[in-house]
């Protein structure tokens, strides 16, 4: 894999774009409700040890763009040997490693640490649909 000819601004954009996505995807009126009662949390609101901003919003920030960079990474190392990948492609790499490995991944470590297999599925889930919206972005700007 090589950093030459990797387009920036792709990995820019899919990274706001999921980063937004991901704040629609646990807004109020979406899953957070659902998401706080299957993880036990009755009165739907963090507790001072879960509430640190700083920490939850800049660890999701480098989360979120180290994995754009990741998959701008294997989308352009993709593309020095097979030049035409287009958007379609670009969503399918993204899908393709966001539920084969982002999902599969932390599911036993989920299950094993307590959460149900509702948590895994609406944390989860957000994981894969900004991939694939973020390998479709990659591959455009590419």
């Amino acid at each position: 894999m090589t950093f030459s000819g990797l387009n920036f601004v792709g990995i820019l954009v899919a990274f706001a774009i999921s980063f937004v996505s991901g704040g629609i995807w646990f807004g109020p009126k979406t899953f957070y409700p659902i998401w706080m009662k299957a993880k036990g949390i009755a009165s739907g609101q963090l507790d001072s040890n879960q509430n640190k901003p700083a920490i939850m919003f800049g660890s999701t920030i480098v989360g979120v763009l180290i994995q754009t960079l990741t998959l701008g990474l294997i989308i352009n190392s993709l593309q020095v040997h097979q030049a035409n990948i287009g958007i379609l492609d670009g969503a399918g790499i993204g899908l393709a490693l966001g539920v084969g490995i982002g999902m599969f991944a932390s599911l036993s470590h989920r299950l094993f640490g307590g959460d149900s297999f509702k948590v895994w599925i609406i944390e989860t889930s957000n994981d894969a649909l900004n991939l694939t919206i973020a390998g479709a972005i990659i591959a455009f700007f590419n």
